[in-house]
């Protein structure tokens, strides 16, 4: 079936056109027509598979087919979702799908200055997209009202939880009507989540894609045995050998986002760093660069890989084995989205992190495949690179001095010795 086969309006459809949507994707064929009724939907599907625009598409139809007129009276839709980045993607989203309709929408967020935030919901808005703190603050200062809302989407509901959302959104859901529609999207399922999911729908509608297979199929896994100091220098060597290749790198914290960063930087690779110490505007900055193209390298934290939607990512590497193994979906998600293929190489330290993989492999139910890699191809990526050089030659250069000019042993001041006292005469 195609989108233009649904009963949307001739608007969306033409913005679906635009934006080379034709066929529903899984999860937006089995989501869509319960949305569209009206209906709760508890939805499970692995990331990439297009679930903003599931909820997104029947949302803004709805309203847009309600609507009179370009005003607003009120928010009629909140998509609450774990991070800011996630937060301005959706919107993006959003904002796409709805042109030419009636339908306004805006999203709010911590890190930034509220007062700009509030002079647009002043102006009124009919979709918010928000992170729960923020929501959570101008909810209490009366800046935004919730009596209107007809419909709550909850995305990336787990990660919320593990961000220690969920008081957040206990609290929040007092301020809203009693008779919602209410749509929870996750990439995975657990008993917590559950929990928290029939704690808010009502006889929902349960959607689960691929539930045996977390892992999108459109993506190609591997894994080398690489010891944790000899990192930087495979990095660097897969990244000079696919120049053109949009390459998405992830560490476990962000010191090593930033010692990485470095090292690329040492051997003239230009790369990008997104995490939680870098200022807002800084990490919206680096995000559009690899968005667009004008970096090829972005080296993130885990909190980046929830949901973002960064175009032809090629390759997602492991630089680290993550923490938690979930963690690993919600990375190589990153690629291979839709019906585009991408490839996930991991890092993996034959001491430190062998166990860290036996609990990828335990999660996704998948043996990952071993990339071979002999001892003279092992020294061969050290030895020819450009850190590893310099690092050889400055100690070289260090030699060649000390046997040029050798430094002269000090000579050790005699102590004069001391001279024994005399006796007294009697």
């Amino acid at each position: 079936m195609k989108f233009s086969q649904y009963s949307f309006s001739p608007d969306i459809k033409r913005n679906l056109e635009d934006l080379g949507f034709n066929r529903p994707t899984d999860i937006q064929f089995k989501a869509i027509p319960p949305i569209v009724r009206g209906e709760d939907v508890l939805a499970i599907a692995q990331t990439g598979t297009g679930k903003t625009a599931a909820f997104a598409i029947p949302i803004i139809d709805k309203l847009h087919k309600g609507k009179k007129s370009k005003s607003s009276n009120g928010i009629k839709c909140v998509v609450m979702v774990p991070t800011r980045e996630l937060a301005i993607q959706i919107t993006e989203v959003f904002q796409k799908i709805g042109k030419h309709t009636k339908v306004t929408s805006f999203c709010v967020f911590g890190g930034v200055e509220q007062a700009p935030q509030i002079a647009s919901l002043q102006d009124g808005i009919d979709i918010l997209i928000t992170t729960p703190g923020r929501m959570f603050d101008l909810t209490n200062q009366g800046f935004i009202q919730l009596d209107k809302v007809e419909t709550l989407v909850l995305d990336e509901a787990d990660h919320m939880l593990d961000l220690g959302f969920i008081k957040d959104i206990q609290d929040l859901i007092c301020f809203l009507p009693k008779n919602r529609q209410t749509l929870f999207f996750s990439a995975t399922i657990t008993p917590k989540i559950k929990k928290l999911a029939y704690s808010l729908v009502r006889s929902a509608i349960r959607i689960q894609i691929s539930p045996k297979d977390p892992v999108s199929k459109n993506v190609e896994h591997g894994v080398a045995f690489v010891g944790m100091d000899d990192k930087r220098f495979f990095l660097e060597r897969m990244i000079k050998e696919h120049v053109e290749s949009k390459i998405l790198v992830f560490v476990r914290t962000k010191v090593r986002a930033e010692r990485v960063h470095k090292a690329m930087q040492r051997v003239g690779i230009e790369t990008q760093t997104i995490h939680g110490d870098r200022e807002q505007d800084d990490r919206l900055i680096a995000l559009n660069a690899f968005k667009t193209g004008e970096v090829k390298i972005l080296i993130a934290t885990d909190v980046s890989a929830r949901g973002i939607d960064i175009p032809n990512v090629d390759y997602v590497v492991n630089y680290d084995m993550p923490d938690v193994a979930e963690n690993y979906v919600h990375r190589v998600g990153r690629t291979g989205r839709g019906v585009q293929k991408g490839l996930a190489i991991s890092f993996c330290d034959p001491t430190e992190e062998k166990k860290l993989l036996a609990d990828v492999e335990e999660f996704t139910g998948t043996e990952i495949q071993v990339m071979d890699i002999s001892k003279g191809d092992y020294s061969a990526t050290i030895d020819f690179s450009e850190d590893y050089a310099k690092s050889l030659k400055e100690l070289m250069n260090e030699a060649e001095d000390f046997l040029d000019n050798p430094k002269k042993k000090k000579s050790k001041k005699k102590v004069p010795a001391k001279k024994a006292p005399k006796k007294k005469k009697k």
